[in-house]
């Protein structure tokens, strides 16, 4: 799993690229192309970063945290898929919502993190 997870994160990073690339040169691109090209990177970490979770095994409380951020990335991409609208604003506000969340998560240092086992001399 960890090695689907570093391979999708590479795909992510040329996703990136690819996205830049449109930045400096946006008339080498069809005209809707920056609707795909920004949601594209924002999917692929999303997964990627969930099937690494998969490879890591963390506890239950890190798991939701893990989706949670995913859910954040996936409603941003769904935003750039959708363009203006009504709808890409409640993927966009949805995306905020759960980036403050995880945010405020890190904040309050949830989930505690199990304390290191002293080394026995």
């Amino acid at each position: 799993m960890r090695g689907l997870a570093v391979a999708l994160g590479a795909l992510t990073l040329v996703s990136v690229i690819v996205l830049l690339v449109w930045d400096a040169t946006p008339a080498s691109f069809p005209a809707s192309a920056h609707l795909v090209l920004g949601a594209v990177p924002l999917a692929l970490i999303a997964v990627s970063y969930l099937l690494y979770q998969v490879h890591a095994r963390p506890p239950r409380a890190h798991v939701l945290r893990a989706v949670s951020l995913a859910l954040a990335f996936l409603c941003w991409a769904e935003n750039q898929l959708l363009g203006d609208g009504r709808l890409a604003t409640l993927f966009n506000d949805l995306a905020i919502g759960l980036f403050v969340f995880d945010i405020i998560l890190t904040m309050i240092g949830w989930p505690v993190e199990a304390e290191p086992a002293a080394d026995l001399l």
